[in-house]
C-alpha cells in the first residue's frame, strides 16, 4: 500500500511526504487519491476530445469498424501499427486508397487511441488546415502550435485540392517541425509520385522526405464502404 500510496503522490504532484499521513488514514488516503486520478484522466480525456476537431457523432474508434466489408483492407498492417509504440517514437502513417476505404476512420481511431491515453490530438482535413492557419491572426504561432504542441496530428484528405507555394510551405512547416518527434498521420487518394499535380514548388518531395522517417505506408484498395453502408 505505502509504494501505490507514494506512487499517486507524485504522479498527482502532491508534496505532502508520505510519513507526514497518520498511518491510520493511509488507507482512506489512498482510496481518495485513486478517485481524484480517475476524474482527472476523465476530466482531461473530455477536454482533448473537444480539442480534436472530431464531433462527437464524427469519432470513430477500432470496435465500430468493420473490418469484414472489404477482404482487401489491410487489418494485420493497421493493427500492427496501432499495437506499436507510434506515439513515442513519432510513427508516421500515410493512407492512399480511393474514397470509402476506411481511411479516414483508421485515423480518427488511432486519435481517440491516443487521446484516452492522455495525448492531445487533431484531425482536418488539408484544406481545412490550410484555411484555419491562413486565417489566424499569428500565423507562426498557429504553425508552431501544429508542429510541435499537437502530439498527434492526423490530415485527411490530402490531394483533393491543390495548394499554392505558400500553403505547400506551411504543410511543410508543419510536418517538418513534427519530424522525428511527434506521429503525423495522413490519408490521401493519390499515390506520392502524383503529389506534384497538387503542390507547387519542392513541397511534395520535401514532405514526403520528413513522413518517411520512421514512416508506415499502406496502400487501399477493394469495394468503396459507403455503398456497402447504404445497403444495410
Amino acid at each position: 500500500m505505502l509504494n501505490d500510496l507514494q506512487e499517486l503522490l507524485t504522479a498527482l504532484g502532491l508534496k505532502t511526504p508520505l510519513d507526514q499521513i497518520p498511518e491510520d488514514l493511509r488507507a482512506r488516503t489512498l482510496g481518495f487519491l485513486r478517485q481524484e486520478q480517475k476524474y482527472q484522466h476523465e476530466w482531461r480525456v473530455r477536454r482533448l476530445l473537444t480539442s480534436s476537431g472530431i464531433r462527437p457523432h464524427q469519432m470513430r474508434t477500432f470496435d465500430q469498424f468493420d473490418w469484414a466489408f472489404n477482404p482487401k483492407f489491410p487489418k494485420e498492417e493497421v493493427l500492427a501499427f496501432r499495437n506499436s509504440n507510434w506515439i513515442d517514437d513519432g510513427g508516421n502513417l500515410l493512407m492512399i486508397g480511393d474514397t470509402g476505404l476506411g481511411k479516414s476512420h483508421t485515423v480518427k481511431a488511432l486519435c481517440y487511441d491516443a487521446i484516452l491515453k492522455g495525448h492531445s490530438a487533431f484531425f482536418a482535413t488539408a484544406f481545412d488546415l490550410i484555411s484555419k492557419i491562413k486565417k489566424a491572426s499569428n500565423l507562426a504561432a498557429k504553425v508552431e502550435y501544429y508542429g510541435n504542441v499537437v502530439r498527434v496530428l492526423a490530415i485527411d484528405e490530402l490531394g483533393y485540392t491543390a495548394h499554392s507555394r505558400e500553403e505547400g510551405d506551411l504543410l511543410f512547416q508543419i510536418i517538418s517541425k513534427r519530424s522525428e518527434r511527434y506521429p503525423t498521420l495522413i490519408t490521401t487518394n493519390l499515390a506520392p509520385k502524383h503529389w506534384g499535380s497538387i503542390f507547387s514548388g519542392p513541397a511534395a518531395s520535401a514532405i514526403l522526405d520528413r513522413l518517411s522517417y520512421n514512416g508506415t505506408t499502406l496502400s487501399l484498395e477493394g469495394p468503396s464502404r459507403r455503398p456497402y453502408i447504404k445497403r444495410k
